[in-house]
């Protein structure tokens, strides 16, 4: 939920080291490093980490990957930073993004928009970690705890009504989700978010809908995450999404079984 506030070597072996290296480089994944003391400090400086945020800065990583930008280019500049329990499973979800050609805008830390959510959807922006409270409420959002994940929100807007009032963020986006669907849209791609324990989507919502956010389980889950070492909160985690695959297994991997599957392994 929302709040408004990157000599003697023959010809042909020659070749084929080049060609080797190459195809190395453009078959490069999703890579994930812990930030640095200067990343935790830009975050503070412009408004996205605080001494009150509920996870400090040293659980938190950094996922780098390649994309597909909507003209169809690949391009490596796509870095997210999310807890570093959930960044293996957030590393292959931007790696099977990248293989099945789903397109993203951009996708930049939030420290770039000043820890501006308004901002950073208007930007068309993929992001994950801001240290900043739910809407309307006093709570932290899931994205301050680095385990929510939001993308293409001109694609996959936010939609709330209140009081016989619909808004819609960012402006410009359509709260129509009608056949065809759009390309970049939530709904093509949902189930890579579930297969690595992303299970809740904010398009399956009520009031508000959020089209572009994906979260794992319940408060009392990322509380156990954040008691074990990061070792083993990656291994538990790693665990709780494979709770879903084997569920869809068992189900044949039938689509239309994912919400069923998602609800019963969330916890």
């Amino acid at each position: 939920m929302h709040t408004f506030k990157r000599s003697g070597v023959r010809p042909g072996s020659l070749c084929l080291a080049l060609c080797a290296s190459l195809m190395l480089h453009a078959n490069a994944g999703a890579a994930v490093t812990p930030l640095s003391q200067q990343q935790c400090t830009a975050m503070q400086q412009r408004d996205v980490l605080s001494a009150a945020n509920p996870v400090p800065c040293q659980r938190l990583a950094q996922v780098t990957f390649r994309y597909h930008d909507f003209n169809g280019k690949l391009r490596d500049d796509g870095l997210i930073v999310v807890l570093d329990a959930v960044a293996p499973q957030v590393q292959d979800i931007f790696d099977a993004l990248a293989a099945q050609g789903f397109p993203l805008r951009q996708a930049r830390p939030m420290e770039a928009f000043g820890g501006d959510d308004i901002a950073s959807m208007t930007a068309n922006n993929t992001s994950a970690f801001n240290g900043r409270p739910i809407t309307g409420g006093n709570a932290w959002s899931k994205h301050a705890y680095g385990v929510a994940i939001d993308i293409n929100p001109l694609q996959n807007p936010y939609i709330s009504s209140q009081h016989g009032k619909q808004e819609i963020l960012p402006a410009g986006s359509t709260a129509s989700r009608r056949a065809p669907q759009r390309s970049g849209m939530a709904e093509a791609v949902r189930n890579i978010f579930f297969r690595h324990g992303f299970l809740i989507w904010g398009g399956d919502w009520k009031q508000p809908i959020d089209y572009q956010h994906f979260e794992i389980g319940s408060r009392k889950f990322i509380a156990q995450l954040l008691n074990m070492t990061p070792a083993a909160a990656k291994a538990a985690f790693a665990s709780y999404a494979n709770q879903y695959r084997t569920c869809m297994l068992l189900h044949n991997d039938d689509n239309d079984q994912a919400p069923v599957c998602a609800a019963q392994v969330r916890q």
